[in-house]
């Protein structure tokens, strides 16, 4: 069994995931397998087509293990998302999205990261480049993590949304030059850091239940990682970081109606059962408290 278990899905953008899987060849960080959740309709000129065919051949050459999954109707991306969460047996989970083009060294400072922290997430916020002229010093109020990431037990009146901006258009690879010219990896506290390029400890993201509330969204939502990355944070504690490494790759969108958006869960669910939890001491009894009431608050 690997380290990181990287989980991808896909639904019409083949030139994206052919990216995606081309940038894991040249990672510096080996110890993963890879798995893909497919939707488009025609598979068979898609997961089936000579290219994504080819880079997957090339990673199993490399010592990777890879399936190619299709998972069919569609039901939404938090069903899609739980669906790989549940292919998966390793200690981390590393989702990527099908549109990113990502650096060499990124899954090893991620990993660094996560296993000095000992958190529930770290996220590379996806860079547009075609945004590197645009310089948005009023969305750069970023908030530095100065010590060990530590849980924010979050209400649903606190939630800072403001943070979002630092991850907006080319303000990551502006405030990298600012504070990190030499490469050293700078940790930054957050609300969530969108759902492109985050590395998940599985087993704290399955103890908040994982993506299994996606039943009480609609099939066209978004904001599913924003939910998680939330209950996490509460939790557990996460962190951006960077050098992000991570770049946008500017294709479509594939969620046209975006007019459910999972944040609307946010505090129905923290008020279930995260808004007190993270101040409070460990102990078997608590734990299992903490899971019987994960199981009720998301069905």
């Amino acid at each position: 069994m690997a380290l990181v278990d990287v989980l991808i899905p896909t639904y019409r953008r083949k030139t994206g995931l052919a990216i995606v899987l081309s940038s894991l060849l040249g990672e510096t960080f080996h110890d993963y397998d890879v798995v893909v959740s497919g939707q488009t309709e025609d598979e068979v000129s898609y997961l089936g087509s000579i290219e994504i065919q080819m880079l997957a051949r090339a990673l199993r050459w490399h010592g990777h293990q890879v399936r190619l999954l299709r998972h069919t109707p569609r039901q939404g991306l938090a069903e899609q998302r739980q669906f790989l969460l549940e292919q998966s047996q390793a200690p981390y989970v590393h989702f990527l999205d099908d549109d990113v083009l990502l650096d060499p060294p990124v899954m090893q400072r991620m990993l660094d990261v996560m296993r000095t922290e000992d958190i529930g997430f770290v996220g590379c916020p996806a860079t547009g480049l075609d945004y590197l002229d645009d310089v948005r010093p009023h969305q750069q109020d970023i908030e530095l993590w100065d010590g060990p990431v530590r849980p924010e037990p979050f209400t649903p009146e606190s939630i800072p949304w403001e943070r979002h901006k630092v991850n907006n258009a080319a303000n990551p690879l502006h405030l990298e030059r600012r504070l990190a010219p030499d490469g050293h990896t700078v940790r930054y506290k957050v609300a969530w850091v969108g759902g492109a390029n985050i590395l998940f400890d599985r087993a704290k993201l399955l103890n908040v239940g994982g993506f299994s509330w996606w039943r009480r969204l609609p099939a066209e939502h978004a904001g599913e990682e924003a939910l998680a990355q939330f209950l996490l944070i509460c939790r557990y504690g996460g962190c951006g970081i960077l050098p992000a490494g991570t770049y946008h790759l500017g294709l479509p969108t594939t969620v046209e109606d975006r007019g459910s958006n999972a944040t609307a869960l946010f505090a129905e669910i923290a008020r279930e059962y995260t808004a007190n939890d993270a101040d409070q001491t460990e102990s078997p009894d608590a734990e299992a408290d903490w899971n019987t009431r994960t199981e009720s608050a998301v069905g």
